[in-house]
């Protein structure tokens, strides 16, 4: 009984510490997603070359999308004509970080690690995008897709989009449920390891920065956790002995890898490019980390540890908006989760007869959900889409071909199963 309350004291106190933060930038990503629609993005890539890896990697950093959600937004980007440097140093600067995750990042680990978050986040970006221009071929038989006019009419806010859904429901809907689940699981991880990892276990017996670094890299290719999930974990693993250097590879191929991610690029954007694209992170997370354990100061990176936080209580902001802000948090995920399981329903009055479901695999969050909806709405024939992540299905109204369909799917990234 006295585990189960320490743990949950733990549990409640790291909530409280990132509250307030997330939420300020829960907002930030709103006013993101109200600004910048993705369709500007991809028209706004460019031609390959540095300047297009760098456009794409300061379009991409701010981004609030993690490794399964920028996977949409990046084929697309390729399909319409991106070059595959633009293309990678979008994948692989948007996952490391994003605004919600840099204000978590200095509530739990400090300004050190949430100014170097971004920085890298860029600078791998741009990097492993002009490599993955490098020997690329002319891309002369892929199939470009042409702008459609829906297409054109989601960047005017005023059309088919309430601003305060672009914004507000955007922030507090939509994207919190992209990451509830993986938020609550990071907490309940960095709870454990607070809780159960022995400090001795990174100070005595893996205490070498080398190996810290290989043993976090090792589990972090494969395994998903968003950028903002990965915060309290790697504050967890540094406050228990891990080196800052280890701790910031787990914030760079955490977030930027997993099996799911590997797999669609690979299919989707080449072999070769999707190697690049692995490499980059890899050789960036390690040889960061290596330049934070050996050239600048440590104490730069464990000034603000949860340690210190307990022990020292230099909370910036008051206690009872702390209280307030892990309430409401709280209240939201609650909310979040519950819309998940409410199923949407097809907006138009025709007959139920004319409706087919249709099966997808590969859709993990709402980003998924909106690329599939907007593609299938645009195909001649079409009247109207109904999209579920949790069913991994699409009910489409109107007459369109089966195959029109199968091919809008796969071109998007993901793999249609048929008719249900």
């Amino acid at each position: 009984m006295e585990i189960l309350i320490e743990f949950f004291k733990t549990l409640w106190g790291l909530t409280i510490e990132m509250a307030p933060y997330l939420l300020l930038g829960f907002l930030i990503a709103g006013l993101l997603n109200g600004v910048f629609s993705k369709d500007w993005l991809q028209r706004n890539m460019g031609k390959p070359g540095i300047g297009s890896a760098v456009k794409a990697a300061l379009l991409g950093v701010p981004l609030p999308l993690c490794s399964c959600g920028v996977i949409p937004t990046g084929v697309s980007f390729y399909k319409q004509g991106a070059s595959k440097g633009a293309t990678s140093s979008f994948l692989i600067s948007t996952p490391q970080t994003g605004v919600d995750s840099i204000l978590v990042t200095y509530s739990l680990m400090g300004w050190a690690f949430a100014i170097v978050r971004p920085i890298i986040a860029f600078v791998t970006g741009v990097l492993g995008g002009i490599w993955a221009d490098q020997g690329a071929d002319a891309d002369s038989n892929r199939n470009v897709e042409a702008e459609s006019c829906s297409d054109c009419a989601d960047d005017n806010p005023s059309v088919k989009q309430h601003w305060f859904d672009r914004i507000f429901k955007y922030a507090f809907v939509t994207f919190l449920q992209d990451i509830s689940r993986w938020l609550i699981l990071g907490l309940v991880l960095a709870t454990l390891i607070t809780m159960f990892v022995p400090q001795s276990l990174f100070t005595e017996y893996l205490s070498s920065p080398w190996l810290n670094m290989l043993i976090v890299l090792a589990a972090s290719i494969p395994l998903y956790v968003c950028a903002t999930a990965s915060v309290p974990i790697a504050a967890a693993l540094l406050l228990k002995g891990v080196s800052p250097g280890a701790a910031l590879v787990f914030l760079m191929a955490g977030p930027a890898t997993n099996v799911a991610t590997l797999t669609v690029l690979w299919q989707t954007i080449g072999k070769r490019t999707t190697i690049k694209y692995l490499v980059s992170i890899m050789v960036g997370a390690v040889g960061f980390g290596l330049i934070i354990d050996y050239a600048l100061p440590k104490e730069w990176f464990t000034y603000f540890t949860p340690e210190h936080t307990n022990a020292h209580s230099h909370h910036i902001l008051p206690y009872w908006l702390m209280l307030g802000s892990g309430v409401v948090m709280v209240y939201l995920i609650a909310q979040a989760e519950i819309l998940k399981f409410i199923p949407k329903k097809i907006k138009t009055t025709e007959n139920m007869s004319n409706r087919t479901t249709y099966g997808i695999e590969g859709m993990t969050c709402n980003h998924c959900v909106a690329n599939v909806d907007k593609n299938l709405a645009a195909i001649e024939g079409v009247k109207g889409v109904s999209v579920d992540l949790q069913k991994g299905e699409a009910v489409v109204e109107g007459d369109a071909d089966a195959s029109k369909i199968k091919q809008v799917i796969e071109n998007i990234g993901y793999t249609f199963k048929g008719e249900k």
